[in-house]
């Protein structure tokens, strides 16, 4: 399996980034982030958002699944999102792409595109500790999948 993680803006060194670079050390899938980093602001949110779009797009490969965090997403238990990855590699699905937008969330191109729209419940997040527990979550994702005791229910 292949895990791309996708976000607009840069982490700076930190908690945040040690931590999701501790989760994606224990994975055994390979594991990359990218980031998309829009220099020249867009005067208003749609255009930056339309921007930011092609951009992310641009990044899933052919036949991968694309799971987008969004706060209007699903609410899956760690369980059912593991489900729903072994799901994809039985039907030989082997790369996912996990995408965090901006500070104003995704345009609607790219939310059309989603095969999953996952919400981390109804509370607002800072993006970059987003990444954190989406790395967290695709390690707990494999050790359920795995039969490793880090998941208990």
């Amino acid at each position: 399996m292949n895990i791309i993680i996708v976000a607009v803006g840069r982490m700076q060194r930190g908690p945040e980034q040690d931590l999701l670079d501790a989760y994606i050390k224990r994975l055994p899938w390979k594991t990359t982030v990218k980031e998309i980093d829009i220099k020249k602001q867009s005067a208003n949110t749609d255009e930056r958002k339309a921007r930011e779009a092609a951009s992310l797009l641009a990044t899933i490969p052919d036949g991968a699944a694309l799971v987008v965090l969004d706060e209007r997403g699903k609410a899956l238990s760690s369980r059912q999102l593991a489900s729903k990855i072994d799901d994809w590699q039985m039907t030989g699905i082997n790369t996912i792409v996990f995408m965090i937008g901006g500070a104003d969330g995704l345009d609607k191109a790219v939310l059309e595109r989603a095969d999953l729209k996952l919400a981390f419940g109804a509370l607002t997040w800072p993006h970059m500790m987003v990444r954190a527990m989406i790395g967290e979550q695709i390690y707990r994702a494999w050790s359920i999948l795995a039969g490793h005791p880090y998941h208990r229910d």
